[in-house]
């Protein structure tokens, strides 16, 4: 369920809704880097503050937290209202990078050069920031929990499995190759907090899991690609 919520709060807002609602309207044709720095921002903070508010309206339609609904509100909006305009300048910069080694990539499709050199940089830069910076991923609460911590001191909610969701927790601990980005252990990892972390273990798992991703990508894409070939061979029949 988490998983689904997750999808639908991160990928569905930012996807069908931020995308071709916000930031293709904005952009245009003649896209220009003032105009993709602000169609970014405007889309990043839409599609969080949508899904800020779609987490704490799951939590409360879920009935297994008392988390105050306005009171939670009113710390998940301005909190992830600052992630979201950091998290826009990031994608502005990544956008207006891919436009200046090949601007056709980010209007139309582009096999040429430009397009090699962007994903070779872009898949350098995934394997140093999954390999490498994630060591010195924040130890603090994300927007989640720091909001969480304000109303009850701490990041998370006590809470005691019971039905369903004990089996899956018990399918969880027996599958996870590398529970909370890890190698399992038997050892009391008493230094968790420390920063930076060097962890063979989250650089395998971040290597691994944007493996994974990009796989998914390509094959979801692949797919599209001939289902949409294939309609319109029919259709010019």
């Amino acid at each position: 369920m988490a998983l689904g919520c997750n999808i639908w709060n991160m990928g569905f807002y930012a996807c069908f809704i931020a995308y071709p609602l916000i930031y293709k309207p904005m952009v245009k044709e003649n896209s220009t880097v003032k105009r993709i720095t602000i169609a970014s921002v405007v889309s990043a903070v839409v599609a969080l503050q949508l899904g800020a508010f779609s987490v704490v309206l799951q939590t409360k339609l879920s009935g297994i937290s008392e988390l105050p609904f306005s009171k939670f509100l009113m710390l998940m909006q301005p909190i992830h209202l600052a992630i979201g305009i950091v998290e826009g300048f990031v994608t502005a910069g990544v956008v207006n990078y891919i436009r200046s080694v090949e601007p056709a990539l980010v209007e139309h499709r582009a096999t040429g050069g430009g397009f090699r050199k962007a994903v070779i940089a872009l898949s350098i830069l995934a394997v140093i920031t999954g390999g490498v910076l994630s060591w010195f991923a924040s130890t603090h609460p994300d927007g989640l929990e720091w909001s969480i911590k304000n109303i009850y001191g701490k990041t998370e909610l006590d809470s005691t499995p019971s039905g369903i969701k004990t089996e899956f927790q018990k399918i969880q601990e027996k599958t996870a190759l590398m529970p909370d980005y890890s190698f399992p252990s038997s050892d009391d990892e008493s230094g968790s907090d420390a920063w930076p972390a060097p962890d063979p273990g989250t650089t395998v798992s971040g290597l691994v899991g944007g493996a994974v991703v990009l796989a998914v990508v390509v094959l979801f894409g692949v797919v599209l690609f001939k289902w949409k070939k294939k309609s319109y061979s029919h259709v010019k029949r």
